[in-house]
């Protein structure tokens, strides 16, 4: 294996030639084949005291992301840092991904000749861990830095293996074994798995997050406003999800979930971590700084039709703000959205998915502010058999009146003051090694018990029915719980 990659490195430097600009390493490489790894050019001049960089990609991605999609790559070679990209399975699990990763680390530690250094972005740092962690790569890495890693999971994966986007998920592909370790359950089970190891404290971990959204329309403004009910975050992953609380928090900044990657963004933030001798510690402590009070906030329904569709929706008095965002598998179809007066249609613009969970889908969004209180339509039409998500979400003191508790055998939703009455549709998906087991598990109970299926992750969708003295609201959360072989509960 080594002496193959030998003559494809050897290869590489013959076709891409070294030169003032590393931009030319890799342009025309066909990266994403897992397991095959790439050396970048070699700088003119290479401090001793500097480690080799390994970059690992995320979610959906290869390799070519820090060369093609980002500076990273030419950020770090113009500072005369020797470089390794590696291309791992892009839909697979942590698990997988950490066995692979573990057996191609060893490669580099024997090609280098000492330890490297990872920067990670997004998922590639909890495939990065676990490498480190369950398959004993920890002595060839000096330290890591995760750039905008859903450590702790993504809500946005909730949402994909939810009642109401299952039918856009499933037609779309977005259902992978990665998306379905990605939920909050699930990865509070690979914490619970890893943070007790005894290998856990061997390699330190510094993280970056984010706290910009996309433009608006996109799939990461999209994904911000729908996980702004759970705190500050980049499009795609919250500030939280992206700590570890042994780890050493560098930096928050004005970066989406792409941007965090780019060199230019955050190289020089992180750039003395890559070097023998690492500063003092100088970040923060990562277990948080970003505090959360869940807040119910979006309205999502979703499905399949044919013809024409209508879906309505509540807007209570004193709302600041509304966003009614469709989601469709189609880019053509019609769409008319008329407020209570029933006299004004409004325009939604039209914009394509083209790196978020729902990659491939069409985005027809509007913001509306101060919109008027009432039940609102929105009316589709299309020729051809089209799926949707509907996710309207509210900016309303009305976000902040339901309460959720959930205990080790039941959950319980009510509302946070006397003048709240809450009723729930409780509609629960089981997975079992990322396969649906038991679809659509009805319980009409604000108050319930988890139904005992076995090993996997339980996805819970609540339609909150609600009325706050003589108004109606209503909302939807999305929660998912992991239960193990033995019986215990998972959930963040």
């Amino acid at each position: 294996m080594f002496k193959k990659l030998w003559l494809m490195v050897v290869a590489l430097f013959l076709f891409f030639p070294t030169c003032g600009l590393a931009g030319d390493f890799g342009k025309d490489d066909p990266s994403g084949v897992p397991g095959q790894w790439y050396v970048g050019d070699t700088p003119s001049f290479v401090a001793p005291s500097k480690h080799p960089v390994l970059f690992v990609h995320g979610l959906n991605s290869s390799s070519n992301t820090w060369w093609d999609a980002s500076n990273m790559y030419d950020t770090a070679y113009q500072n005369g840092y020797e470089t390794a990209f590696i291309d791992l399975y892009p839909t697979r699990t942590m698990w997988d991904n950490g066995a692979l990763l573990a057996e191609k680390i060893r490669e580099m530690y024997d090609y280098f000749g000492e330890k490297v250094v990872i920067v990670a972005h997004s998922k590639g740092g909890v495939d990065t861990q676990s490498a480190l962690v369950h398959n004993g790569a920890s002595p060839y890495v000096a330290r890591v830095i995760t750039l905008s890693s859903p450590h702790n999971g993504s809500e946005l994966a909730d949402l994909a293996y939810s009642s109401w986007a299952g039918w856009l998920a499933g037609i779309l592909g977005s259902r992978s074994d990665a998306t379905y370790s990605l939920q909050t359950g699930y990865m509070s089970y690979f914490r619970e798995q890893t943070d007790s190891h005894s290998n856990v404290g061997k390699v330190p971990f510094y993280t970056f997050a984010g706290t910009k959204w996309g433009s608006f329309g996109s799939s990461l403004y999209w994904g911000g406003l729908y996980l702004s009910s759970y705190g500050s975050n980049d499009g795609a992953v919250t500030v939280n999800s992206s700590r570890l609380p042994y780890a050493t928090h560098l930096n928050t900044g004005n970066w989406n979930h792409s941007t965090i990657k780019e060199g230019s963004s955050t190289f020089n933030l992180f750039k003395d971590y890559l070097n023998e001798n690492s500063p003092a510690n100088n970040g923060l402590n990562a277990h948080s700084d970003d505090s959360v009070n869940l807040a119910a906030s979006a309205y999502v329904r979703g499905g399949a039709y044919k013809g024409n569709k209508q879906e309505t929706f509540f807007i209570e008095e004193g709302t600041e703000e509304v966003t009614i965002d469709w989601i469709s598998s189609l880019k053509d179809a019609k769409l008319t959205l008329e407020d209570p007066d029933g006299g004004r249609s409004h325009i939604l613009n039209t914009t394509a998915d083209e790196n978020g969970i729902f990659e491939g889908a069409y985005h027809h969004s509007v913001t509306i502010r101060a919109p008027i209180a009432g039940e609102w339509k929105i009316k589709a039409s299309t020729h051809a058999k089209e799926h949707y998500l509907l996710n309207v979400t509210y900016e309303s003191e009305v976000n902040n009146l339901v309460n959720i508790q959930l205990y080790s055998d039941r959950m319980k939703v009510n509302g946070k003051n006397s003048k709240v009455k809450i009723s729930t549709d409780v509609t629960i998906d089981y997975y079992k090694n990322g396969k649906l087991k038991a679809e659509s598990l009805k319980v009409k109970d604000s108050t319930f018990e988890l139904p005992k299926l076995g090993e996997g992750v339980y996805n819970l969708t609540l339609d909150i029915n609600g009325k706050n003295g003589n108004e109606i609201f209503k909302r939807t959360l999305v929660k998912s719980i992991y239960v193990d072989d033995a019986g215990s509960l998972y959930f963040p």
